[in-house]
């Protein structure tokens, strides 16, 4: 019981693969792939397993490839909830059994703590799992892209080197690229030390060469590709879209398309003199609380309610975390990492990519939190920068 992605509707087979149908079938950059259903969750979870023959034809199609193989909830990439994050996707999975095993992954993380923690705040209940599985890109450069809410508006563009993890995941600053109305480019080059990429059936974290940390991943002729390709999707599927993107050689691909849930706050003009710390605006509001140091989940017992987390970057798995916290701050990420997506949904402000905020900042320092203006400031003691 597949599905030819061609041929994915949101019914059956789920927000995100539904709307990467629908694009395929217009003519737009998606690889080709095929659908684990609706009904086959149902079907495997009360009844017999007949998925490896249903893997085995799809599989067959597509020959003998790397794919990718990511959730396509009923509950994720809606107007309301995007699920940034929230359920699982392996890459660079090879062969029927390891697709298997992939699935069975995507399938069992329907239920995992962050999941449902998520789903309890938009009211979800009763979800179920269709998966996507595609043809892997092996990307060199890749990252998100938000489409203007509005025609005078701009598309917000960030990218880094590898696989899109390192940016959807803030693993990593991603360089961030707007491109106004009038097709005119501005961008904030970051320091991009790590990236991700494929060897064989592994993914694996590498250091970027010093010669490239700082070299601008994309050129303004192919910001102004990426934009254009942007405006097709929204207009394909009805308004601003949150675009997971991909360039391998000169070819763009679209990766996946969900509804802007919540837009990122502007970046001010002028930042306001008495900050200490300055980073990215991320997601809206101001609050004072206790800065909470959490480094891994070791660390997440100590985390109260109001607390304001203070971190290197945040996994999905710390969603929890981020429905008792008031405020977030990083070290790295970007503005349309899930994290940042996730924190403006739950109305928390955040502020992202402050390099060393886990050592300027010490645990259970009294700080305020600015996300539309990405400061924070300690009015109990000053702090050197």
């Amino acid at each position: 019981m597949i599905v030819p992605l061609r041929d994915a509707a949101v019914n059956t087979c789920g927000g995100k693969a539904g709307a990467l149908g629908a694009l395929l079938r217009t003519g737009l950059p998606v690889p080709d792939g095929f659908v684990i259903p609706f009904d086959a969750y149902r079907l495997n979870v009360h009844g017999p397993d007949r998925l490896l023959e249903d893997l085995a034809h799809g599989l067959d199609e597509l020959g003998d490839v790397p794919v990718a193989v990511r959730s396509s909830a009923d509950s994720e990439d809606t107007v309301h909830a995007s699920g940034a994050g929230q359920h699982e996707s392996v890459l660079a999975v090879r062969g029927v059994a390891e697709v298997a095993d992939a699935v069975r992954t995507c399938w069992a993380s329907l239920h995992s703590s962050r999941a449902i923690s998520y789903r309890g705040t938009h009211g979800a209940s009763d979800p179920v799992m269709a998966v996507l599985i595609h043809r892997l890109v092996d990307a060199e450069v890749s990252g998100v892209m938000f489409t203007p809410a509005e025609p005078a508006g701009s598309t917000e563009i960030e990218a880094s080197w590898g696989l899109g993890p390192s940016v959807v995941g803030g693993t990593v600053t991603p360089d961030a690229y707007r491109v106004a109305a009038d097709g005119s480019v501005t961008s904030t080059i970051s320091d991009k030390r790590t990236r991700l990429d494929r060897d064989g059936t592994r993914l694996i974290t590498r250091d970027v060469p010093a010669t490239d940390r700082e070299r601008p991943t994309l050129h303004d002729v192919t910001v102004a590709r990426l934009a254009q390709l942007g405006q097709e999707v929204a207009a394909v599927l009805g308004g601003p879209q949150d675009i997971e993107w991909a360039i391998t050689g000169d070819r763009n691909w679209v990766l996946q398309a969900r509804p802007i849930t919540v837009a990122p706050p502007q970046v001010p003009s002028a930042v306001a003199s008495h900050a200490s710390l300055t980073g990215t605006p991320a997601s809206a509001g101001t609050v004072t609380g206790t800065a909470r140091m959490v480094r891994g989940p070791d660390d997440f017992s100590r985390v109260q309610p109001g607390d304001i987390l203070v971190c290197p970057y945040t996994d999905p798995a710390w969603t929890p975390l981020l429905r008792i916290a008031a405020g977030v701050v990083t070290e790295t990420g970007g503005v349309l990492a899930h994290a940042a997506i996730v924190a403006r949904e739950l109305r928390i402000p955040a502020v992202v990519g402050i390099p060393g905020a886990t050592t300027t900042l010490n645990d259970g320092d009294t700080i305020t939190l600015d996300g539309a203006a990405g400061t924070v400031t300690t009015p109990d003691r000053s702090i050197d920068t």
